[in-house]
């Protein structure tokens, strides 16, 4: 057992406020009502001449309000600056723990006292290293034990976190159905689907032919002019891969069809529709190429 360790058990069992509580009110019929509304509960058991308080109504009859109740006793104080001079400066609520014993009945008068329960040993979880504390709270109903309340917190150093591998690019989805237009950018080429049965081109490509339905088609290769139909400046949300802002047209092009692509080589505010584009190939990282549209009318879209 480490030094800090057996300093930190020493508190185990010394009162946490200076002097018991008292509740601000006496359990009541309005604040059980209102507690029920609130929750939906619609247990008779919690109406009528015999009511009783929810049980888990039990740690609400000892909060202070915006008045508060006594301070805090110098025992916790001392506690949590140890914790706080050996690094362990980070704090999360884990869990808590209630046990009824006896019910609250309207006119009960409330009173309770708290206690450190218990520290833990030095634990390590996936937030960091530090030490669990455990406090008990014992509320009494008129002088008698009517149930007890537990709360663990962890006071924790931060583990260091790993950097970050840099973002990816998302990949796109290759299947059986357009994997030849991506066998095509890899040659720098911008293949469009020619249907089979009425020759309509199609983009993107599909399994058969929205306006004959035949499954039968071929590709041409696009020339690679095209205009800006519409476009979106993309602000949010923010996402590692990308650096916002920047332009995303839909982008006619001069074969008829249209696609969805990045508007590149000229600034995101300078973009317009019916700004005439060029094909341009963007190597993204290491394995992904794209096909991007670059302004082609020599005056970067001002106008």
């Amino acid at each position: 057992m480490t030094d800090l360790y057996e300093r930190l058990k020493a508190y185990e069992g010394r009162a946490t406020a200076a002097s018991p509580g008292v509740g601000k009110d006496l359990v009541n019929e309005p604040m059980i009502r209102h507690w029920c509304e609130a929750m939906g509960d619609t247990n008779p058991a919690y109406s009528g001449p015999d009511a009783i308080a929810p049980p888990t109504m039990l740690q609400a009859w000892t909060m202070g309000g915006l008045s508060g109740h006594s301070e805090r006793s110098a025992a916790h104080d001392e506690l949590f600056g140890l914790l706080d001079e050996a690094g362990y400066t980070s704090i999360v609520a884990t869990d808590c723990e209630q046990e009824y014993l006896r019910p609250l009945r309207p006119g009960d008068r409330i009173t309770f006292d708290g206690l450190i329960e218990s520290v833990s040993e030095l634990k390590t979880t996936k937030l960091g290293t530090g030490h669990f504390v455990t406090t008990r709270m014992d509320v009494r109903a008129d002088g008698e034990l009517a149930g007890t309340h537990r709360f663990r917190i962890l006071k924790y150093a931060p583990a260091r976190r790993k950097p970050k591998a840099a973002a990816r690019r998302p990949r796109p989805v290759i299947n059986r159905d357009n994997a030849g237009f991506w066998e095509g950018v890899a040659e720098h080429k911008l293949l469009i689907q020619r249907c089979g049965g009425c020759g309509a081109l199609r983009f993107p490509w599909l399994p058969g032919c929205g306006a004959c339905g035949s499954a039968e088609w071929d590709t041409v290769e696009a020339s690679g002019a095209g205009t800006v139909y519409s476009y979106v400046v993309m602000h949010h949300p923010p996402f590692p891969a990308f650096a916002p802002p920047y332009a995303v047209g839909l982008i006619e092009l001069a074969e008829g069809v249209r696609m969805v692509s990045n508007v590149v080589g000229v600034p995101y505010d300078k973009v317009r529709i019916g700004m005439p584009v060029r094909l341009d190939f963007l190597r993204v990282d290491e394995e992904l190429e794209l096909p991007v549209f670059s302004c082609s009318d020599g005056d970067g879209g001002a106008g």
